[in-house]
């Protein structure tokens, strides 16, 4: 097994762990201050049961899941489960290669940061292939304290067709199954409208629910504030690439090995595009999403290669205040607070291919 690597430049430093593809820690140094964002599960290998998806051995950080779901290689597929073998790479950059293949496809991870930059630049290359298949970036965000979401312009949010946990002998899930809903803040919960904007919405509950981008958002973004802990992760993408923004709430919902109801304080921000997951949208034809010339799964070519780029990140943010806006000019970011606040940091502004 290859051991993890580290990438860093000035103001930021991760470590890939080759099986699994995952990136843990990820530490932003900004304003003088560490922000290490990421959650990681607080179980060993040891206690995870056999038959488990692997990657539940090792759950933490970032990685990618295609295809996301359930498939042949486990939940995730072999791109969450398997090893990846580091490549030669420039200054900067880390790459690595899927050992097997995804629908034909070979798969490339690459990794890459800049001085200055409080984001990690992500791309995944999938050469070659044939068919379609439901893929998201898979961040985990460490929230033990609660937090504040924002979210760029959303068409609708919806859940899956059934609760995660719908036997109360194994668990809980909090949102309506399956249902769809135009205002976050108003979200049918299973008890009564719930708040979207917030985390958690209640003392222990596993939820998953997905919004779907405006297709008309000059850029799509995901804001976590951790009020207690002075600062916000960042999701961004290219909302006509990744038209779905994926929402996991694990926060002591269930109660079997290896959760044993000490999963908590786990947001999942998960961008890619998965229609498979929309409880109601996918059984509609045409689904939504096609009708309105968004993708919901991620066409492979198979004389060609396909690119899937994201970028995450994290900053100081004292104030506390709920994300308003984040607005992308240049290679420029500005971040805007609901009551003033404001930061403006580096970004590089071809690298989600508007």
């Amino acid at each position: 097994m290859t051991a993890p690597l580290t990438l860093a430049a000035e103001g930021i430093a991760l470590t890939f762990s080759p099986r699994g593809g995952v990136v843990h820690p990820l530490t932003v140094t900004d304003e003088g201050a560490e922000v290490s964002p990421l959650h990681a599960a607080p179980w060993t290998e040891a206690e995870v049961p056999a038959g488990t998806p692997p990657h539940q051995c090792w759950l933490r950080g970032d990685f990618l899941a295609a295809p996301m779901g359930a498939g042949p290689e486990g939940l995730h597929g072999l791109a969450a489960n398997g090893d990846w073998v580091p490549l030669p790479a420039a200054p900067g950059t880390l790459r690595a290669l899927l050992q097997g293949q995804i629908l034909g496809a070979t798969v490339v991870k690459e990794l890459s940061v800049s001085d200055g930059h409080p984001f990690l630049y992500q791309r995944h290359l999938f050469i070659g292939g044939r068919g379609a298949l439901p893929l998201a970036n898979h961040a985990m965000v460490s929230v033990p304290f609660g937090a504040k979401l924002s979210f760029s312009r959303k068409r609708w949010f919806e859940t899956l067709p059934a609760p995660l946990e719908p036997d109360p002998s194994r668990g809980r899930s909090a949102l309506d199954y399956p249902r769809r809903h135009e205002d976050p803040a108003e979200f049918p919960g299973a008890e009564g409208p719930l708040n979207l904007h917030r985390y958690p919405w209640g003392p222990a509950h596993e939820d998953f629910v997905a919004a779907v981008e405006e297709p008309s958002s000059p850029l799509g973004w995901t804001a976590v504030v951790r009020p207690d802990q002075g600062d916000v992760f960042l999701s961004l993408k290219n909302p006509k690439a990744l038209p779905m923004t994926m929402l996991w709430h694990s926060n002591g919902g269930r109660d079997y090995a290896p959760w044993n109801g000490r999963h908590c304080g786990c947001l999942g921000v998960e961008e890619g595009a998965a229609l498979p997951v929309l409880g109601l949208s996918a059984a509609e034809t045409p689904d939504p999403l096609a009708a309105a010339g968004q993708p919901g799964l991620v066409a492979l070519e198979p004389e060609g290669t396909v690119e899937v780029r994201h970028a995450i990140g994290a900053l100081r943010w004292p104030s506390g205040q709920a994300v308003a806006g984040v607005r992308l000019e240049g290679d420029e970011l500005t971040v805007t607070g609901d009551w003033g606040a404001e930061r403006k940091v580096p970004f590089r502004g071809g690298w989600l291919r508007f």
